[in-house]
């Protein structure tokens, strides 16, 4: 059994988690109105950016899954940032049938002219750690983020029937 103080210390660092997410959205909402976009196609074209920095071709289906939306959605989706000119799709020379989605060059300048200010005190709350606390935050979230995607494999819930407030 979970020693109180340790409870506690997890659910502080439970609340830190939803108010980390919580202001993540909050910058993708606001990255999206300065962009003059729809939040949804903002969220997408961050998800193409995060793929690209880590080096992971994204494709049209994946997009979909991550950003929950229907394939019908998200070729509308990528059809206005094609047409405003902040997404490329571009075919695997060895398949030509595999389409990876890229950003434009000028998406990327606008994503870095946006986002450098929070980089900037992002890097400077984490000099504030070693080494091998960052490796230990790194390993902590990896592991929590592997718990919580085979959470997400198992089948959905059924979701409760809709109730009828005139009939409680």
């Amino acid at each position: 059994m979970n020693h109180p103080v340790a409870r506690a210390q997890q659910e502080q660092v439970i609340e830190g988690l939803h108010a980390y997410g919580a202001n993540f959205r909050e910058f993708s909402r606001r990255f999206a109105a300065w962009l003059g976009l729809h939040s949804t196609d903002a969220e997408a074209l961050l998800e193409i950016l995060a793929a690209e920095e880590r080096g992971a071709a994204l494709s049209p289906a994946r997009l979909s899954e991550r950003i929950a939306l229907s394939q019908p959605a998200t070729t509308a989706l990528l059809n206005r940032l094609e047409q405003v000119g902040y997404v490329l799709r571009t075919r695997d020379n060895s398949d030509r049938r595999v389409v990876t989605l890229r950003s434009s060059a000028e998406v990327q300048q606008l994503a870095d002219e946006f986002f450098r200010p929070l980089g900037e005190q992002v890097a400077a709350v984490m000099a504030q750690f070693s080494p091998e606390q960052l490796q230990q935050f790194d390993t902590f979230l990896t592991e929590l983020t592997a718990a919580m995607n085979r959470q997400l494999a198992q089948p959905a819930e059924t979701p409760l029937p809709q109730r009828n407030p005139q009939n409680d």
